[in-house]
């Protein structure tokens, strides 16, 4: 009787222990299975791209509408050059060549020249009209014109703390929005027909058309731009017409620039640890084990005791 009780608890602990691998066994292959589809999306994204048909016959000299189009996942062996990714970029353009049914909505029928003449007419719905004052290298020289689209970045200083426990400020570059909308100028909304003929008749009125831009920012957006412009610099990055892509772009600092530079080297001050072990952020090395420490953009070794 006694033996029987011990084969009924050995079956009990084998039938629990078969039940849990077989539960592993499942787990691992769900998980398997969930990475594989995972990354056949991730092929099929890279792979296709959303572009903007026209879902009626638009005319020339009408003004393009969210309503005449939709967006479809396209191939990107048939996306068209200068096919439209993006229905902020062309909203409110003039349309300057006929779009059939079905066509890929292109820049090349298209023309830059809003139907708004002001600046709140021009202001896209859920956007805010922000004017920033740039220098002449910020704003590329004056190049800069309506319905460009830029990407928005500011130098800053960052608090950091020395191995010493000083409070210091540092240099960064910091990447604030991307794919923004300039909506005027200087006192320019839109771009007019006979712009391009256009001569400025004074430096001071280049000077002021170049220096002032304004951008459309969503509310939160706007919000910082002006907590950024009381910091530091802001400056503007030029794109594409046919580039909409938003990207994941990392701040700037000494540390990303020695990093870029030279890849084996984390920081200047690794490259200096090892050129010279003894030295390192004003620290001597420690001669056991440690822990590396950031504050802000700097990096202290603390001995484990």
């Amino acid at each position: 009787m006694q033996k029987q009780r011990i084969f009924l608890i050995i079956g009990v602990v084998l039938a629990l222990a078969g039940i849990f691998m077989i539960k592993v066994y499942l787990d691992q292959q769900r998980q398997v299975t969930e990475e594989a589809v995972q990354k056949k999306y991730e092929r099929t994204q890279a792979s296709q791209t959303p572009v903007l048909f026209a879902k009626k016959d638009i005319s020339p000299g009408e003004t393009i509408n969210p309503d005449d189009l939709e967006i479809k996942v396209t191939p990107n062996q048939a996306v068209q050059p200068g096919a439209v990714t993006s229905l902020d970029r062309v909203f409110g353009m003039v349309v300057i060549a006929p779009i059939a049914r079905g066509e890929q909505v292109n820049l090349s029928k298209l023309s830059q020249q809003r139907a708004a003449s002001d600046l709140a007419s021009a202001t896209p719905s859920g956007k805010r009209a922000v004017s920033i004052t740039v220098d002449d290298v910020a704003s590329l020289g004056g190049m800069i014109k309506p319905g460009d689209y830029v990407d928005v970045i500011a130098t800053v200083p960052i608090p950091a703390q020395t191995a010493e426990g000083k409070t210091v400020a540092q240099a960064a570059v910091m990447p604030l929005f991307q794919n923004v909308l300039v909506l005027a100028v200087g006192q320019r909304v839109g771009a007019p027909a006979a712009e391009p003929q256009i001569r400025y008749r004074s430096e001071a009125k280049r000077t002021e058309t170049a220096n002032l831009i304004t951008l459309a920012l969503s509310p939160q957006e706007a919000n910082l731009m002006a907590f950024v412009q009381e910091q530091g610099k802001v400056r503007l990055i030029l794109r594409s017409p046919s580039d909409a892509k938003v990207v994941p772009v990392a701040p700037a600092s000494w540390d990303a620039l020695f990093q870029y530079i030279m890849p084996q080297s984390a920081s200047p001050q690794g490259a200096a640890a090892q050129n010279a072990p003894s030295q390192s952020l004003g620290q001597t090395q420690p001669a056991g084990p440690y822990v590396e420490i950031y504050r802000g953009l700097n990096k202290e070794k603390v001995p484990l005791k």
